[in-house]
């Protein structure tokens, strides 16, 4: 069990000298001069060292992923031969541990090449490039030693990377002086293309103030603010990172930077010689600001985290001067930069905590923000996707949101649809009328039959409505319908409903029903197979709750198995139905006698142990879920399941095959899985009724349990479903039978708790959620949190 908080961000001093000589640098014109001390280049030792604490640190806090940014001084000193040597060692030591790397470099843009551009095309390497804008503005400051402009070699890589190699440029710094034309500043920018940019304020503390023509003015904010209404006339054409962090921090959302709102920083230096330090702007403030005494020779980054400097960007509000605590827009800025925010203790007060001030920028920060507000207090609301009426009672949304949802919460889905079912047969009944060709008799024929039973035996259509696949299908014909594309055949598959619900309704009927790959299907019942050579049809006669082909060789009937508390006494076992081919790992296809039986003997099992350990999960599950969907089983042999996001109260499942004398884990391992799936189930039931977030953001976002990014509706559901994968392991630590699997179920709790709560802040960071999606994800944070004590 791991107690420091874990880095997910490295920035690696590859090199510690740089071919310019830029007179506002902070490494090597500011306070600090440790630089002087440093190797020219960090030794392929020490990059090895670096990895294997990474990838130790990493294993030890679960980590999926790790961003890694090689730094300087100028990286590209290091050389193709030495840079090829490097980014392997990183990828391959670090991605030997299970965690995957994202990998950058920020330049000067001075030594870019082709040959480097491939070199980090291979590599998956992004890069970010320095530029403080025209010519102008860059022969301010981005010089050679013997003073002669770097403009051109700078433009020259961005337009490699813009033109040549977009798939790996990162985007743009600039670093703001307010003596140049902020408008020619942005054009600059904009026109080199960045994917994203940002505009920095130049490091400055209360000791080395930052350059101002009138002290009495905001003059860093007027120049901010002329950026932005540029940029935002132009329609925000890229995200420029110090504009979205304040809008995102007015919804209520961290920023995603340091220099501006509350957020814990996650980031450690590794400098050229090993040295573990703080973030590197400290540098500005005092010589020796950043350092630790930690180096990856003879120290974890779990001894790093717990550094009282490390500490100190972690306690947000708390950290902060009292001027600050007091500021209206305090939530916004969180105070600047910590290295602004310095102050020389003074002979008088010796022992004074030199960073407990208002940032240096503070007025500018302040009209900034005011100015931002302003100018978009209307625009911010109005791109958050207007809200659906919910018809979601408090009590229930409660529930929900805090990931649990009891009998009456799931009772209340289950009615809405029902709803949407009934909706849906009716506008596959419109799309029908003259869409089905050769099958257009059996069609009206099965609408016909359909209208009659619905006036006078609506709960047998409900039942057979109710089957989650049929959801399924009408979904299928609409869109099929909607683009063209309509099938006879899946509009002919309402005569099989007719069929089911003439069974179920116990009423006299003929019905001519289409044969579908050899079988003749009724939902909710089961299937007929009658081969290839049976024709199109096959006319079913149906009396008194019997079908003609009940018992006939050939028919295989959907198992139920019997479970107390279970709508309708049980849970379908469904392998017959054609349309439940729709999740995302291959359906079983029947099940033999001997599977069959193991099912039923898991089954109960399983739902033993979710009622009588799992209270806050089992009464939903009995409500709702009423169906589960045998999945063929990994050759891996790791647990298998999945979801139809259109399914309703329908899960996949492969059945978990342990040893022999297993029976308690195999129960626990399909109670697992129960729990996990049926939060999808809840979860896709709440977005049917509810917008939570915007659905035409098409972002990926990082998802802590995966190594590829997720869109966002996926990272919501993953996080949803793994709000009751947490709580079942942190039951599972006192309920299981014996000290080895509490051991595994304590090891999994603390995995599982906290990659959801990462995910949480992933979620809210996004910008995306609607107000009520930043209130849904906030509640799961908060269940998270009431288990803060038991990691």
């Amino acid at each position: 069990m791991v107690s420091a908080p874990a880095f997910r961000q490295f920035v690696l001093k590859v090199a510690s000298r740089c071919d310019l000589a830029c007179d506002h640098c902070y490494v090597y014109e500011a306070a600090d001069t440790s630089w002087r001390r440093k190797p020219r280049f960090m030794s392929e030792q020490t990059v090895r060292r670096t990895a294997e604490r990474i990838a130790e640190h990493a294993a030890a806090h679960r980590l999926p992923t790790v961003a890694l940014v090689l730094h300087g001084g100028e990286p590209l000193l290091l050389g193709p031969a030495r840079m090829r040597e490097t980014l392997r060692t990183l990828r391959e030591v670090i991605e030997s541990a299970g965690c995957a790397v994202d990998l950058r470099l920020h330049t000067n843009g001075v030594r870019l090449t082709d040959e480097y551009c491939e070199l980090f095309r291979e590599h998956h390497v992004r890069v970010g490039v320095s530029l403080d804008g025209d010519r102008a503005a860059t022969d301010l400051h981005r010089r050679f030693a013997n003073g002669a402009s770097s403009h051109m070699q700078a433009l020259r890589a961005v337009s490699l990377l813009r033109d040549d190699y977009p798939d790996i440029y990162a985007g743009v710094l600039c670093t703001i002086d307010v003596r140049n034309d902020p408008v020619a500043v942005y054009e600059a920018v904009r026109d080199a293309g960045p994917p994203r940019a940002d505009f920095l304020l130049p490091h400055a503390t209360h000791s080395d103030q930052p350059r101002r023509a009138d002290p009495s003015r905001a003059e860093y904010a007027d120049w901010m603010l002329a950026v932005f209404d540029r940029w935002d006339d132009e329609g925000r054409p890229f995200p420029i990172r110090s504009f979205t962090s304040v809008l995102d921090a007015f919804r209520g959302l961290p920023s995603g930077t340091e220099s501006l709102g509350l957020s814990p920083v996650d980031l450690v230096v590794v400098e050229a010689d090993g040295a573990l330090e703080q973030t590197d702007s400290l540098k500005a403030a005092y010589d020796g600001a950043p350092d630790t005494g930690f180096t990856v020779a003879e120290h974890s980054f779990d001894e790093a985290s717990a550094h009282p400097g490390f500490e100190a960007r972690r306690h947000g509000l708390a950290d902060l001067c009292q001027t600050c605590r007091q500021c209206p827009v305090v939530a916004v800025c969180g105070g600047g930069l910590r290295t602004h925010r310095y102050s020389a203790p003074s002979q008088t007060a010796p022992q004074a905590d030199p960073f407990n001030n208002p940032s240096v920028y503070c007025r500018d920060l302040k009209e900034l923000i005011l100015g931002i507000r302003t100018r978009t207090q209307a625009s911010v609301v109005a791109r958050v996707p207007a809200q659906r009426a919910l018809g979601l009672p408090a009590d229930v949304l409660h529930q929900l949101a805090h990931g649990y949802g009891d009998a009456k919460a799931i009772a209340h889905l289950n009615r809405f649809q029902r709803s949407l079912r009934i909706l849906l047969l009716a506008k596959v009944f419109a799309a029908a009328d003259g869409a089905s060709g050769a099958r257009q008799e059996l069609v009206d024929a099965a609408v016909a039959t359909l209208t009659t039973l619905d006036a006078g035996h609506k709960n047998a259509l409900h039942e057979v409505l109710g089957h989650p696949y049929t959801s399924v299908w009408a979904l299928r014909c609409l869109d099929d319908a909607q683009s063209g594309r309509a099938d006879p055949e899946d509009f002919a598959h309402l005569a099989a409903l007719a069929a089911a619900t003439a069974v179920r309704a116990g009423v006299d009927a003929e019905v001519e029903v289409p044969v579908r790959r050899g079988a003749v299907y009724l939902p909710t019942l089961g299937r007929l197979v009658v081969g290839a050579d049976a024709g199109r049809s096959v006319r079913l006669r149906i009396s008194g709750g019997e079908c003609d082909v009940f018992g006939m060789q050939g028919w295989q009937g959907v198992r139920r198995v019997a479970l107390s508390m279970f709508s309708g006494g049980g849970i379908a076992l469904e392998d017959t139905d054609p349309f439940r081919r729709c999740h995302h790992w291959e359906v079983a296809q029947r099940l033999p006698d001997t599977e069959a039986a193991a099912w039923m003997r898991t089954v109960p099992a399983a739902w033993d142990l979710l009622a009588r350990d799992h209270h806050s999960y089992a009464p939903g599950i009995a409500a709702g879920l009423s169906t589960i969907v045998p999945l063929a089983p990994s050759l891996s042999g790791r647990a298998v399941s999945s979801t139809a996001r259109r399914a309703y109260g329908a899960i996949g499942a492969a059945l978990p095959v342990l040893r022999t004398d297993a029976t308690d884990r195999s129960a626990s391992a399909l109670a697992l899985l129960i729990i996990h799936e049926f939060q999808h189930v809840k979860l896709g039931a709440v977005l049917d009724m509810a917008d939570l977030h915007d659905p035409h953001d098409t972002r990926l976002f990082e998802a802590p349990w995966r190594q590829d990014p997720r869109p966002l509706e996926g990272l919501l559901q993953g996080t949803y479903a793994h709000i009751g994968v947490t709580d079942f392991w942190r039951v599972r630590r006192f309920t299981a039978p014996n000290a080895e699997q509490r051991a595994h179920a304590e090891a999994e709790f603390a995995l599982w708790f906290g990659h959801t709560l990462r995910a949480t802040h992933v979620l809210a960071d996004s910008g995306s959620l609607t107000p009520l999606g930043l209130r849904f994800v906030d509640a799961l944070r908060t269940t998270l949190e009431a288990w803060t004590s038991k990691v």
